[in-house]
């Protein structure tokens, strides 16, 4: 049977869409990011404690005395984890999703539960759009919106929509239809039939939708995080690529106390709203034999004086969290408080690069965000002018889908380091595997398979389109996806139980010397020659920022200077890695001047001493 090219023709209706209706989506992203930008600006004005009181109170009003404190206590533990700028980015994307979702599904609902034939037409394209896995939906929405929190803004509301509309459907659909005619025979309009009589007996179905609209949304944020949203998704994705496992427990349960209160929150709201609702919880007390003490819902004034000041008090104290360290100030503030952006893949070097420019520039007085992205969606955001700039290109061999797709919307500042090589590496202890056409025949050994990287990197295409294939290891090896710190984890396990261990690597890399491992030859070249690792920038980056651009264009490290920078970050540890970088530079003395000379040292081309 002959293959139906259904991904050529979705790729030409995308390039299409792009081509003509790029007006369409600027407007959308414009929104969205007005949206956000509100919210977050609202939402992270107040003091943590502050906030955290507020939202205690709205607890202790709709739900009583112990869950204000419970939520209080909550919010107060993501401030204490230095969590809480985070939180606050991913209420604000979920509060976005939330209110366009409801805007669409709410009028979509009342419309398919008043027409058969509209609820027939959408109800495919609802299970559609609800089993399609969500992460297929940050392609599109990269393409067309870049990186950032738009994409996965986008692709939350598109996972979330269907349940919206099938509950709002379904609610009206359940009134009771003898109610409906009364109110029909009575002279009704059906506008106000539907006002009056069908949306207030439908609203817990209808809250109940908004509660899985909310619920839907956060699952969404560990996506969006792949895709530069931020906030907590961010701060999971991070966890998830530097396999830290500390990160990870702080952002999820972080994650999981704003899905509490967030759930607890639109459940009792929609018990308030609804008469019927109003109606089950008296009953519901009037069982119970009336209120107890912690379900007592206090008049809102006393529980906004007694949080607050306790709020206020915790937060003078410093009981909880606290004051954010600021990086060190220097000489020659040329930045001036100016944003740049830097994306980063999660390999060491460019780990060690991004974190050290970081410093650099906040030094010089930039505010600096450092953004972990994919290969491909750090390429389309450097393209799309949502990333400035980043400093782990290896070209012209390994990124070279990325440079030749995206070259016309990028600036190459040169190579800063080189040449790389890239290679298939084994530990010492296995004697008989020398070369890549040692491994044909001994699957068996290494459990048929090659522990790799990302599956974006571009090795790892390399390795799987090439090497495999001109070696005849095709089939025997299976080329196993993940992360650069997996695979790390992965060899040191092996190594410690003398277990034998293929692995992708590259030089240089810390771990030649932490591990006593064999690099195997490549006797028909098929990895090509070593790499210059450069930085690139988007267009016009220089020209807007000629000070920077002029320090990325004449950046070098030596081999000795990136692998001790790598070793520093790794003594240090996870998370830590601008203190890292602030203690390399500490032992290497006017390295910083002489990559970002400014006033008299810049004017005199004095060259400091370094101690690698």
């Amino acid at each position: 049977m002959p293959r139906l090219p259904l991904g050529d023709w979705v790729d030409g209706g995308v390039d299409w869409l792009q081509s003509h209706l790029s007006w369409l989506f600027d407007a959308v992203s414009s929104v969205v990011t007005g949206m956000y930008d509100g919210i977050d600006a609202a939402l992270s004005a107040p003091e943590p404690l502050l906030f955290a009181g507020i939202l205690a109170v709205v607890a202790g009003w709709l739900r009583g005395l112990l869950a204000g404190g419970l939520a209080f206590a909550g919010f107060a533990l993501i401030d204490s984890v230095e969590l809480w700028d985070d939180a606050m980015s991913t209420l604000s994307l979920v509060l976005v999703a939330t209110i366009v979702t409801l805007v669409i599904a709410v009028p979509l609902g009342i419309w398919a539960s008043r027409s058969k034939t509209v609820s027939a037409v959408i109800r495919p394209i609802l299970d559609f759009m609800q089993t399609m896995p969500a992460m297929v939906y940050l392609i599109p929405g990269i393409i067309f919106f870049g990186v950032g929190v738009v994409p996965g803004i986008i692709a939350t509301i598109v996972f979330a929509l269907p349940p919206g509309v099938r509950m709002t459907e379904l609610g009206i659909r359940q009134v009771d239809e003898e109610l409906v005619e009364a109110a029909e025979a009575f002279g009704t309009t059906p506008r106000n039939t539907l006002v009056r009589v069908q949306l207030p007996l439908a609203l817990p179905t209808i809250m109940a939708g908004v509660n899985q609209v909310i619920m839907l949304g956060l699952s969404m944020v560990v996506i969006a995080g792949m895709v530069g949203g931020g906030g907590l998704g961010g701060a999971v994705y991070r966890a998830i690529g530097n396999v830290d496992i500390g990160l990870g427990f702080e952002a999820g349960v972080s994650i999981v106390i704003l899905a509490m209160y967030l759930d607890r929150m639109t459940g009792a709201l929609g018990r308030q709203v609804s008469p019927l609702g109003r109606r089950a919880l008296a009953r519901a007390r009037a069982a119970a034999g009336g209120p107890r003490i912690r379900d007592h819902r206090p008049q809102p004034v006393v529980a906004v004086v007694g949080v607050v000041i306790l709020a206020l008090v915790a937060g003078g104290m410093g009981v909880f969290g606290g004051a954010k360290s600021s990086g060190p100030g220097g000489a020659g503030d040329v930045g001036q408080g100016r944003k740049i952006s830097v994306g980063y893949i999660p390999w060491d070097e460019g780990i060690a690069s991004t974190f050290l420019w970081k410093e650099l520039l906040e030094r010089r007085g930039f505010e600096v965000d450092a953004k972990q992205l994919e290969a491909g969606s750090l390429y389309t955001g450097l393209a799309g002018g949502q990333i400035d700039f980043q400093t782990d290109s290896w070209l012209p061999v390994t990124h070279a889908q990325y440079w030749n797709r995206y070259r016309d919307k990028l600036e190459d500042k040169g190579s800063w380091y080189g040449p790389t090589s890239l290679e298939l590496s084994v530990p010492a202890y296995m004697k008989d595997v020398d070369s890549l056409d040692d491994l044909k025949g001994k699957a068996g050994r290494f459990k048929g398979r090659i522990v790799g990287i990302e599956p974006s990197a571009g090795m790892m295409g390399l390795l799987k389109d090439k090497v495999l294939k001109e070696y005849g290891l095709e089939g025997e090896y299976e080329v196993v996806d993940g992360s650069t710190p997996g695979m790390l984890a992965e060899l040191k396990r092996a190594y410690d139980k003398k277990e034998p261990i293929v692995t992708t690597l590259w030089s240089p890399h810390w771990v030649y010397s932490a591990y006593d491992l064999r690099k195997l030859k490549d006797p028909k070249g098929t990895w090509g020659k070593g790499d210059g690792i450069h930085t690139l920038a988007r267009k016009g980056f220089s020209e807007e920022n000629p000070q920077v651009g002029k320090w990325l264009q004449g950046f070098e490290m030596t081999e000795a200077q990136l692998t001790g920078l790598e070793a520093k970050i790794q003594e240090t540890g996870k998370g830590k890695e601008q203190d890292a970088v602030r203690a390399w530079l500490k032992e290497n003395p006017g390295l910083a001047d002489k990559w970002t000379p400014v006033g008299q040292s810049a004017a005199n081309g004095s060259e400091p001493h370094q101690t690698n």
